[in-house]
C-alpha cells in the first residue's frame, strides 16, 4: 500500500481512506456511483450503547475509560458520557472526509477516535459544525461553506501545540477501499512543511498531508497493536 493511498485516509480524519494507487480512478468512479447522496439518517446512527463501546475502543482502556464520549443523534452530536481526563472519542462518519471523497456519503463508515485535551478543543468543533450543517442540509456546498466562515469568524482554529489522537480500533471501517486498515496515531499541527517531519520519503514511516480547509497539516503513523492489545498484521507493501 502505498502513500498516495495513505494520503487519502488521512484527509478522512481526520479519517482517513485507502485505494491501491493503480486502482484508483475506477474504484473513485465506482463509489461516486455508489454513494451519490445521502442515505437515510437511520443508516448512520447506531445503538446508543454499541456507539459508546466503539468510541472508546479507539484508545487504549487506560484512556478511554475515563473519557468525554460523544454519539451521533438525529441532529449533530451529543454527550453520552462525561469524562474526566479531558479526552473525547467519537466514531465520526462519512462527511468529515474531503468533499471530493468517493466514500462521503458512504452510511457504512465508522472510525472510532480519540482525541487528547489539546486536538479536542480545535478538532471537535470542526467535526460538530460539519455534522450539524450536513444532517440540516444534506449538502456538500452548504458544509463546506459555513466550515469557511466559522474559520473566518474565528469560530474554529488551527491546532494547538501538542495536539493528537489515537486510532486503534480493531472494528474501525474507514471506507470501502481501506476497511479496517491499521491502527495509527495521527498528529495535527499549523500549517507546516511535511519534510520537517522526514514525512513521505523512502524508509520513513511518517505521511504527512496538508489539510487547507482545516488550515492544519496532519501527521499518521501507524503501530504496532490494537486498543485491545493485540497485534496487527504487517503490510509489506
Amino acid at each position: 500500500m502505498n502513500r498516495k493511498t495513505l494520503k487519502t485516509i488521512v484527509l478522512r480524519s481526520m479519517a482517513l481512506v485507502v485505494a491501491l494507487a493503480a486502482a484508483w480512478q475506477a474504484s473513485a468512479q465506482d463509489a461516486k456511483v455508489a454513494y451519490p447522496g445521502m442515505a437515510p439518517l437511520d443508516q448512520y446512527l447506531m445503538e446508543r450503547n454499541a456507539e459508546i463501546t466503539l468510541a472508546r475502543s479507539a484508545a487504549p482502556q487506560s484512556i478511554s475509560q475515563d473519557a468525554e464520549i460523544l454519539v451521533l443523534g438525529q441532529r449533530s452530536y451529543e454527550t453520552a458520557i462525561k469524562g474526566k481526563n479531558g479526552f473525547v472519542c467519537i466514531v465520526e462518519r462519512s462527511w468529515t472526509a474531503g468533499t471530493d471523497d468517493p466514500d462521503f456519503w458512504n452510511p457504512k463508515v465508522r472510525s472510532p477516535i480519540c482525541f487528547n485535551p489539546p486536538a479536542a478543543r480545535s478538532q471537535i468543533p470542526v467535526t460538530l459544525k460539519k455534522t450539524e450543517v450536513i444532517l440540516a442540509s444534506r449538502s456538500k456546498e452548504q458544509m463546506s461553506e459555513a466550515v469557511n466562515a466559522a474559520f473566518d469568524r474565528k469560530e474554529l482554529s488551527p491546532p494547538e501545540a501538542g495536539a493528537m489522537c489515537y486510532m486503534l480500533s480493531k472494528q474501525q471501517y474507514l471506507s470501502d477501499r481501506a476497511e479496517h486498515w491499521h491502527p495509527h496515531l495521527m498528529f495535527f499541527l499549523p500549517l507546516t512543511d511535511p519534510a520537517s517531519w522526514g514525512a513521505n520519503v523512502p524508509g520513513s514511516p511518517v505521511i504527512g498531508i496538508k489539510d487547507l480547509p482545516g488550515q492544519l497539516t496532519l501527521f499518521l503513523i501507524p503501530v504496532g497493536h490494537w486498543s485491545d492489545g493485540t497485534a496487527a498484521a504487517v503490510d509489506e507493501h
